[in-house]
């Protein structure tokens, strides 16, 4: 093979590999929470406000790392509950901020 051959298959190569480094690179960074929208927040935030009997949602995710949907809610003495919600709308879980001071 020629030298000329040789470093255009290097340089290749190399752009090739900055360019898949790369993508990875920004599809790991991207750690924003996506919200539910649609059908899905409807029905997301009645099983929501059914379990925690009553409050405001004050939050929604898509994809939680714990569960399909996350549904905040806050209540009416100002704590927050955090709803896990599977691909049905059913609760598989809860997590209670327990940083609430009562005046």
């Amino acid at each position: 093979m020629k030298k000329k051959t040789k470093v255009t298959i290097a340089g290749a190569a190399i752009a090739a590999a900055a360019i898949a480094g790369g993508g990875v690179a920004v599809a790991s960074s991207d750690d924003a929470d996506v919200p539910i929208t649609g059908d899905a927040l409807e029905a997301a935030t009645g099983a929501a406000l059914a379990h925690t009997g009553g409050g405001v949602v004050t939050g929604t995710e898509v994809g939680d790392e714990e569960s399909m949907y996350e549904v905040e809610v806050t209540l009416d003495d100002g704590s927050q509950v955090d709803v896990q919600l599977d691909e049905r709308f059913s609760v598989v879980g809860e997590k209670i901020d327990s940083d609430v001071t009562d005046d």
